[in-house]
C-alpha cells in the first residue's frame, strides 16, 4: 500500500492532535509590545504523572519512506517541537477497536510542531533533514505508556 503525505493543517489533523505554530494573529501581545503570544495551543493530557521535556535526536529519512510500526501512548499526549526549521513527516491512524485503522501522512512546513492526543496511533519520529533535533513534551510517570503495533504489511509514504 502507498499513501500520499498531505500538507499539515489544523483542520485535517484535529482528530489526531494539535498543530503548533504561530500562524494568524497572536492571542496576546506581551513584553512591552515586542512579543506575540500564541496562547495554549496544545491539548496536553496526562494520567497519573506530570509533563516532562526531553530532547530527541533522530536520524533523518527520505521520501518515499516505509512504515512497518505504529505506536501509541495510552497514558498521555505527546508533543514534538522541532529545534530547527526543517520539515518532518507525521504518520497517524485512527483507533479501530484497539488497533490502528487506515493511516494518514502529513508533511510539516518547517515552522510547525505537533501535539498527539493521548492514545493516538502514530509512526515514529521522522525528520526529513539534519539535525533531527526535537523538544518533546510528554508524560513522565509510573507504568507503561507505550503500545507498539508491528504492521503485517508495511506501507510507503510518498511526497
Amino acid at each position: 500500500m502507498q499513501i500520499k503525505a498531505k500538507p499539515l493543517t489544523p483542520e485535517d489533523f484535529a482528530p489526531f492532535g494539535d498543530v503548533l505554530d504561530a500562524s494568524g494573529a497572536p492571542d496576546k501581545i506581551i513584553n512591552q509590545g515586542l512579543c506575540g503570544r500564541f496562547h495554549d495551543r496544545a491539548r496536553l493530557d496526562f494520567a497519573d504523572g506530570r509533563a516532562g521535556i526531553s530532547i530527541f535526536k533522530a536520524a533523518p529519512r527520505a521520501l518515499p519512506c516505509s512504515c512497518d510500526l505504529l505506536e501509541r501512548h495510552p497514558e498521555g499526549s505527546q508533543a514534538f517541537i522541532p529545534m530547527s526549521a526543517e520539515p518532518f513527516l507525521v504518520i497517524v491512524a485512527p483507533d479501530e477497536g484497539g488497533r490502528p485503522g487506515a493511516p494518514r501522512a502529513f508533511l510539516t512546513n518547517g515552522a510547525q510542531g505537533i501535539n498527539l492526543l493521548r492514545g493516538t496511533w502514530h509512526g515514529v519520529l521522522t525528520p526529513l533533514a539534519e539535525p533531527g533535533l526535537f523538544a518533546v513534551i510528554d508524560r513522565i510517570g509510573p507504568g507503561a505508556n507505550l503500545e507498539e503495533y508491528p504492521l503485517a504489511a508495511p506501507f510507503s509514504v510518498l511526497a
